[in-house]
């Protein structure tokens, strides 16, 4: 093969990129509208998020994770890392001047998503570009822009870390693309190692792009650079944005994010990585057994810097907290447990992802079938992780909107060609399932006239959803700022809101450090009044606050019974330790003041 995917003589299609970006922010922002009209957040995470932001800006040490303000006194350690809260403080500090803080806050958490998003529509179709042409690149960011639930993550206000996490998997994957592997290897590494610092969720990625890069290793020994440079730019990265964000030595024992004991191992891999690749050349087998070696040392020193880190993040969570809070986070959960239309959609698209990729292995030839076998094996791993964690299908679309925009590429060229009426029908029949695979799924369930059987109490009972309450969290929280300063039991997802918008405290949101404490929140929701008031007391709670048309007190209510706190507020027959506080807000945000002994 004479061209050289590094060294096209076409340009770019920077105008394109632009342009279906624009349209891709014109769909967010209709779809958006009435939430960014009335400043809804798309969720809690999104509105403690910059909870955080400002307490760091009114002062809170930057190693101080502590959100004092839940659980208080002692507060709950978040495992959010500062290195998302870098661009979102430093934006409103600029702004600042300019139109206030309160505006500041909200132009940047609408403009931020979205500058990721171009971000990622550049990485991505730079490297469709260099490998497929102009035309598989501008139908690679299109198949981005009809990805829904990668979109999702850059709705405007969506200023969690998801989209952080999708960026550095993309630029990770663009950079292994390049000739050299002194810049290639380190930008990766560079990518994954900001990446997992953000959130442990890119742990599978970082994995599978080594074992890719120790692939290439494997096949030419010349190729060593590549594994080695990524290694020691991971470690590097890790190292560097642990003790700039978290401090050394880091007393934090928690490992559902990157503690000591994982920095120790990816050190120690790095180093093994680089005297392994001063050796003379080594027979495959003396290679593997010398990286088992390696692998053996650096969990080794986990298991003595801290063997919690071997347990699953989650693992340690109360049996109530698990079962009715992290089972109802869809999203974190496999892909069996989504609703039938969601699971089967995500299924739909990761197939179509391998078969086109696995189209090009069979088309090229030479250097370029490598790559593309490089692609499908991380593909498959971003895959596999959506299976288990149907969030990273995010992961999935950044990997695979390259082969997919070549298929789509090549459809349109057959529509545009010509031909006869049934091979043009054909052609635009096929145009339509590569950009939008998902539409089989909704044929079928139309052909079928079936409904989705796996929906959730909540929409049984026609409680919709929390952006879509009657309640307005996002405002009407503001009313209680009228109260005097208080501890507020409320359910998780409300706490986040009240945060926000009053100077108050929660017992609990929904993060998990502060297990103890949700499960009180819970069990007091579910229990009759007496225990309820004993845990309602246990916090030295003021008040009582919940929203009666969202999803969570319901729940509650049904599995506590009748005689529950959850279904006795619910029926607005209050136990008589709680007086009503009328705010003159929504009619579904109930707030009761809680009565001494």
């Amino acid at each position: 093969m004479n061209e050289d995917r590094r060294l096209r003589a076409d340009k770019h299609p920077v105008v394109w990129v632009i342009a279906i970006w624009l349209l891709g922010v014109a769909f967010l922002s209709v779809l958006a509208y009435p939430y960014i009209i009335e400043r809804r957040f798309p969720g809690p995470d999104d509105v403690l998020r910059l909870v955080q932001v400002r307490d760091l800006l009114a002062g809170q040490n930057w190693f101080d994770l502590q959100q004092y303000r839940i659980n208080p006194p002692d507060g709950v350690a978040m495992h959010w890392s500062r290195i998302v809260d870098i661009p979102l403080a430093l934006s409103i500090l600029a702004l600042q001047p300019l139109v206030g803080t309160a505006m500041a806050e909200w132009v940047v958490a609408l403009l931020l998503p979205l500058l990721i998003l171009l971000a990622i529509f550049m990485v991505v179709s730079r490297l469709a570009w260099r490998l497929l042409g102009r035309s598989a690149a501008i139908m690679s960011v299109l198949v981005l822009t009809l990805w829904s639930s990668f979109m999702m993550q850059m709705q405007p206000l969506r200023i969690d870390h998801h989209s952080w996490q999708i960026l550095s998997v993309a630029i990770a994957l663009w950079a292994i693309s390049w000739r050299k592997a002194s810049s290639g290897g380190v930008v990766a590494g560079i990518a994954m190692g900001v990446g997992v610092m953000v959130s442990l969720e890119v742990l599978p990625m970082v994995a599978a792009f080594g074992g890719v890069l120790a692939l290439r290793w494997a096949r030419d020994y010349r190729n060593r650079a590549w594994l080695t440079a990524y290694m020691q730019a991971l470690a590097l990265t890790m190292v560097i944005a642990f003790a700039l964000t978290r401090g050394l030595p880091g007393s934090s024992v928690y490992c559902d994010t990157i503690a000591l004991p994982h920095v120790g191992f990816f050190v120690i891999a790095a180093l093994g990585t680089g005297v392994i690749a001063a050796l003379p050349k080594l027979p495959l087998a003396v290679l593997v057994f010398l990286f088992g070696i390696v692998g053996a040392l650096g969990l080794g020193f986990i298991a003595l810097a801290g063997p919690q880190c071997f347990t699953a993040p989650f693992g340690v969570l109360d049996p109530l907290v698990n079962e009715f809070w992290y089972s109802n986070v869809r999203e974190g959960m496999p892909i069996w447990e989504q609703k039938t239309d969601s699971g089967l959609r995500g299924a739909v698209q990761m197939l179509l992802g391998l078969v086109t990729c696995m189209l090009l292995i069979l088309r090229k030839r030479d250097w370029q079938r490598t790559w593309w076998i490089e692609h499908l094996l991380l593909l498959l791993v971003a895959c596999l992780a959506a299976i288990a964690t149907f969030r990273s299908l995010y992961f999935v679309a950044v990997i695979a909107a390259v082969p997919i925009g070549w298929a789509a590429s090549a459809a349109v060229r057959m529509v545009l060609e010509g031909g006869t009426l049934p091979k043009r029908a054909g052609a635009a029949l096929l145009t339509y399932y590569v950009l939008l695979p998902g539409g089989i799924v909704t044929l079928g369930a139309t052909f079928l006239g079936k409904q989705d059987t796996l929906v959730s109490q909540e929409s049984r009972s026609g409680i919709v959803e929390l952006r879509e309450s009657t309640c307005d969290l996002g405002r009407s929280t503001t009313g209680l700022a009228a109260l005097p300063k208080a501890t507020i039991f409320a359910p998780l997802d409300v706490g986040p809101f009240i945060l926000l918008n009053t100077p108050h405290s929660v017992v609990a949101s929904g993060h998990h450090r502060a297990n103890f404490a949700m499960r009180d929140v819970l069990a007091g929701m579910m229990s009759p009044p007496d225990e309820a008031r004993r845990l309602v007391a246990r916090h030295k709670a003021d008040f009582v606050v919940v929203c009666t048309d969202i999803g969570e007190p319901h729940t509650l209510a049904n599995a506590g019974g009748e005689q529950s706190l959850a279904a006795m507020l619910l029926a607005g027959d209050p136990p008589d330790w709680l007086e009503p506080v009328d705010l003159d807000g929504p009619e579904a945000l109930k707030v009761w003041r809680v009565l001494p002994y």
